[in-house]
């Protein structure tokens, strides 16, 4: 699938670190998901100001597409969507992009199938009313598939 920009409402720096870049000055590969992870709280804490201590979410997959390499001189940001909403996972996508002098160039694409979690019993649960609605509302109806 073509990720669009236009799609993508919530949109968040992302400071590079002289330690994320690898012997041949590029962004080392698994620096990628540090960077969605960062953005994925950034979109937590304002979009659904999800309490994570009461309501748990874990990671239960990562897929990373990488295009363009991303060097320590870009200026990034990393857009942050809700794409599926189940019972009790959800899928969110990236987009990492530099600032160009033409604008904004994505040099990578990720997905994560993040998942309700329940740290107590050790077990997925569905993902709370509140926090859904607010994914749906935030990234609209009609860009996110299998909402219960």
């Amino acid at each position: 699938m073509s990720e669009k920009i236009s799609d993508y409402k919530f949109r968040t720096p992302i400071a590079l670190r002289f330690s994320d870049i690898d012997a041949v000055g590029h962004v080392n590969n698994a620096i990628y998901l540090t960077y969605f992870e960062a953005a994925r709280f950034a979109y937590w804490k304002e979009i659904t100001d999800w309490n994570l201590r009461k309501d748990g979410v874990i990671v239960g997959r990562s897929e990373v597409n990488y295009l363009k390499p991303i060097t320590l001189e870009d200026e990034i940001y990393c857009y942050v969507r809700t794409t599926r909403i189940g019972n009790s996972s959800f899928d969110m996508m990236y987009l990492l992009v530099r600032i160009t002098p033409n604008g904004e160039e994505i040099c990578t694409t990720g997905k994560t199938v993040c998942i309700s979690y329940d740290y107590t019993r050790n077990k997925s649960v569905p993902i709370p009313d509140r926090e859904r609605e607010k994914m749906i509302a935030h990234d609209e109806p009609r860009l996110i598939t299998n909402t219960n």
